[in-house]
């Protein structure tokens, strides 16, 4: 599992967007701190309480340097409505091959709800030089991260 001081995996997605864009987290490392939040899947309750804090508190994050990404293993038209329902502003990131999901070691079941190979809910701050300076795993997928403790990793990177 990626933990702080372990240089960021990189890996390549789909943006959750209507064009489907290619997402490279390489393209982004170097232009300000980079807060990646796992989540296990849109339109669940816990899920959507956290991207909608995130998106509450995006201005504090854009004012401190940062770059938000919303990662799950959902499609990118699921994540397009969630977006669009939630009026989240930052860019969400489809990994349906589930390879960003294992590089940072958070791949769980929920099964209960018949949910495989989905992203435990995550945080994870990279720096500039593509260092995780910040990480959080949630020790239940319905927790939340405390936002101003990420936030003040952000400010820290």
């Amino acid at each position: 599992m990626a933990s702080t001081g372990d240089s960021a995996p990189t890996f390549t997605a789909t943006l959750g967007t209507s064009d489907h864009e290619d997402f490279d987290l390489a393209d982004h490392v170097g232009d300000g701190p980079v807060v990646l939040a796992f989540f296990p899947g849109a339109f669940t309750p816990p899920c959507t309480s956290e991207m909608v804090a995130f998106q509450d508190h995006l201005d504090d994050f854009e004012d401190a340097g940062a770059t938000i990404f919303g990662i799950s293993a959902d499609s990118p038209f699921s994540q397009g409505s969630f977006r669009e329902e939630h009026g989240i502003e930052f860019d969400l990131v489809s990994d349906m091959g589930g390879d960003a999901i294992r590089e940072y070691g958070l791949e769980t079941d929920i099964a209960d709800l018949g949910l495989h190979g989905i992203a435990n809910r995550a945080v994870f701050v990279v720096d500039d030089e593509g260092t995780v300076v910040y990480d959080w795993v949630a020790d239940d997928p319905t927790n939340e991260p405390d936002y101003d403790e990420v936030l003040d990793a952000v400010e820290s990177a």
